[in-house]
């Protein structure tokens, strides 16, 4: 990969100090509801797993960085220099792809060919949310994860309709949490070694995950796409639970019937709808990988 030239894009203090305000304002939508439920000891079976499967503080959330190739102007950008990744340059301070490790080198080049692989390989969209259902397939009352919430069927529902699904799951990090008598029903075997061979956009894991891989490149990441993957997680979230077996209308959640054909079709849109949003996100990842090994 042959090392590109980029001017560094030079914003005065009023500028980065919008978009900074602009940011934090955007992401306590998110943030403030979870640690309010978060102060009561409340659990949220929706929106927890966005702050406790994707480990990333709430505090961190907020925080705002520009990404790479910006100068920030003014006295006050030396308040980055807190953090080992920024440097002073002329006219102000910036992040330095530099600083790097070596090993997170090795990441970036794994990321970017788990990116590129999952954008080209083509999207499957007859998983119908089976994932969610595999997971509590033949477990009882106290064993299912969220059992504070009802579930829409008696066990014995729940398993016939796993049982004549098919369940189709190609994400390794669904997979691995399905109950031990769900795994021998799926028709792949996903492991961590072939992720990039299995890993298809029209996942909706897949597209959550995008949130992921864009905070693990932090501060590296520009802030407002790091926002954009957890707006998409958000909203790919509210519809995985929606279909789920479990029963959350008392949340304001109506369930999306996958055990039957209309529920099944509205899964799809929705499906195919967040494979669409999640094309430019991913784009826009693939080009920061780029950007990090060009350096």
């Amino acid at each position: 990969m042959s090392a590109i030239a980029h001017t560094p894009v030079h914003l005065a203090p009023a500028d980065w100090l919008a978009r900074r305000a602009a940011h934090e304002q955007r992401v306590r939508v998110w943030v403030d509801p979870h640690q309010e439920r978060a102060s009561r000891g409340e659990k949220h079976p929706v929106y927890d797993f966005l702050f406790s499967y994707y480990a990333f503080r709430p505090a961190w959330l907020r925080r705002w960085h520009p990404g790479p190739d910006v100068i920030l102007e003014g006295e006050a950008g030396r308040e980055f220099l807190r953090w080992p990744e920024y440097r002073e340059v002329d006219g102000g301070v910036m992040l330095d792809p530099a600083t790097l490790p070596e090993h997170r080198h090795e990441f970036v080049t794994w990321l970017r060919g788990l990116l590129i692989a999952t954008q080209e390989r083509p999207a499957f969209f007859g998983c119908y949310g089976l994932h969610e259902w595999a997971m509590v397939y033949r477990q009882t009352p106290e064993e299912v994860r969220h059992n504070a919430w009802p579930l829409r069927f008696p066990p014995d529902e729940i398993a016939r309709i796993v049982e004549t699904g098919p369940v189709t799951c190609t994400h390794f990090d669904a997979f691995r949490f399905f109950t031990a008598p769900a795994r021998p029903l799926n028709k792949l075997q996903p492991t961590r070694a072939t992720t990039s061979h299995l890993e298809q956009r029209g996942c909706l894991h897949a597209n959550m995950d995008l949130y992921k891989w864009a905070f693990k490149l932090a501060p590296f990441t520009p802030s407002e796409l790091v926002a954009d993957c957890f707006e998409l997680a958000c909203a790919i979230r509210e519809v995985d639970m929606r279909a789920s077996p479990y029963d959350l209308r008392a949340l304001g959640f109506a369930p999306i019937a996958i055990e039957t054909a209309d529920g099944r079709a509205e899964y799809e849109r929705h499906q195919r709808a967040f494979t669409s949003r999640s094309e430019p996100l991913r784009a826009r990842l693939i080009a920061l990988c780029e950007r990090l090994l060009n350096l």
